[in-house]
């Protein structure tokens, strides 16, 4: 029941609307649980060990960023549409590209452009929205753009859905999207040219009882593909591994972590809120190297309730997917710390993360970014990590083809005035380490952020928002009670 209350107090339980209004002060304080302000974050020194940025280019509302096999393009969500940047000069890197208006020749308007996705071989970019559900009268769906010529892609298909785009997944011509129905959330298949439904699957066909367990705990928030495998994190629910070497008839491989739908269906609203929040479970994120033999699953997570000694920042577990039938956990790489581990506080759980050969590109929002020699996955050894938790949070990190570069999006920074706002968002390029392992422990101080206060605000599917979809349908449509299931 303390719980419960703290989560009320802290404005996490939000009845009826899909998204909660940013929490920051124009001055960077915060209530806290008792009401009153904490203190501002001071001036930080960054951390810079193997790596440094090279560049930086402003892109408002910047979230999801992926790059073109040659390492010279990259493609990005920008919450209100999309952004072609060239890195020719990953110290100069210009923006070719910005569509505010996909839909400007329609009725309705695309919003929440959290995720892009590039099918590179048959030069098509995925774009979907809105990533949470919104006012029933917006564009939901997928818009898929010819990008042949980077410098004026052509849109070639627009797909509408009954439910809310976090995020989708493009290959082989095809789209994947996390179709998040309430009482069937699973993945559906669209023909990336044509429209046309191909395939559509449901943690639900294996068993009925996920239909009575709340969208927050079985929420689909993200799909990999990678050879005939796709890879699905239900939060909660953990991780399915699912054969779409024929994308119309999706096959059951496996399925890790998570807990039983019966275990999650039996938790009481409050119980299904805080659950939702705190590990175990949280997959948030799955992504392969490029043989598809390693696998890793990122958990996002805070600390609900500090006085529990429970929760806090999720990491990235990697796991031996060579027999896909079979997956096997080889180790955890731990997050970066935090002084406040509440979903007010600094975020510095695992968002998205690729692989590029024995490494791992790795991005943890205000914990910065940070590259992993993967090369015995038992045991990652840190080679660079880069963090200015006053100025940036890290949406993902994508290394650039085979150039020595990677990129990272921030998705906020600061304006004049000190407020930390997503119009201040930012690509940065950094430069690829060298091998080697930083020597410094990796411990707050050594982390360079003494001194720092709750910040809050609401990035991406997190647990807010996980909250406010238990009360509505898996399309938005309409408001539910507390104890009503999804």
């Amino acid at each position: 029941m303390r719980r419960r209350r703290f989560l009320r107090r802290s404005g996490l339980v939000a009845g009826g609307l899909g998204l909660l209004p940013e929490r920051v002060a124009s001055d960077d304080t915060a209530a806290n649980s008792q009401g009153t302000p904490t203190s501002s974050p001071r001036e930080t020194t960054p951390v810079a060990e193997g790596t440094a940025p090279l560049g930086r280019l402003p892109i408002g509302g910047l979230r999801e960023v992926v790059t073109s096999p040659d390492g010279e393009t990259a493609y990005c969500a920008t919450t209100d549409g999309f952004a072609v940047v060239d890195l020719g000069d990953p110290a100069a890197p210009e923006l070719l590209v910005d569509e505010r208006e996909p839909l400007a020749d329609r009725e309705g308007t695309l919003s929440d452009v959290f995720d892009v996705k590039l099918d590179a071989a048959n030069d098509l970019l995925a774009v979907v929205g809105p990533a949470n559900p919104i006012q029933a009268d917006a564009f939901r769906g997928l818009l898929v753009y010819d990008v042949s010529d980077r410098t004026a892609p052509e849109r070639v298909t627009v797909y509408e859905t009954d439910y809310f785009n976090h995020n989708c997944f493009a290959t082989d011509g095809h789209v994947y999207l996390c179709a998040n129905r309430g009482d069937r959330n699973g993945v559906v298949v669209v023909n990336a040219r044509t429209g046309e439904t191909v395939g559509d699957w449901s943690l639900a066909d294996r068993d009925e009882q996920w239909r009575d367990v709340r969208l927050q705990n079985w929420v689909l928030h993200d799909v990999f593909v990678h050879d005939g495998t796709a890879y699905l994190p239900f939060w909660d629910a953990g991780t399915v591994l699912l054969d779409v070497s024929d994308p119309s008839t999706p096959e059951f491989r496996s399925h890790i972590r998570g807990q039983p739908p019966g275990q999650l269906a039996a938790l009481t609203s409050g119980e299904a809120d805080d659950e939702a929040m705190e590990p175990p479970g949280n997959d948030h994120y799955t992504a392969t190297s490029e043989d598809g033999d390693l696998l890793g699953v990122g958990v996002e997570a805070w600390d609900a309730d500090p006085d529990d000694d429970a929760g806090g920042p999720g990491g990235i577990t990697l796991y031996d997917v060579s027999d896909p039938t079979a997956p096997e956990e080889l180790s955890v790489i731990e997050p970066p710390p935090t002084p406040d581990p509440t979903f007010d506080g600094v975020w510095t759980t695992s968002h998205n993360f690729a692989f590029r050969g024995d490494r791992l590109y790795t991005s943890w929002y205000r914990g910065g970014v940070r590259v992993y020699d993967v090369s015995d996955p038992t045991e990652p050894a840190l080679l660079a990590r880069w963090r200015d938790s006053l100025e940036t949070g890290f949406w993902t990190a994508v290394p650039a083809g085979d150039r020595d570069i990677f990129v990272a999006p921030s998705w906020k920074g600061r304006d004049e005035a000190g407020e930390y706002t997503a119009e201040r968002a930012a690509l940065y390029t950094f430069s690829d380490p060298a091998t080697g392992t930083p020597t410094s422990a990796d411990g707050a101080s050594s982390d360079g952020q003494p001194g720092f206060g709750p910040l809050a605000g609401v990035a991406g599917l997190g647990a807010g928002v996980l909250y406010a979809l238990a009360r509505r349908r898996g399309d938005g449509s309409s408001d539910r009670t507390s104890d009503r299931k999804v």
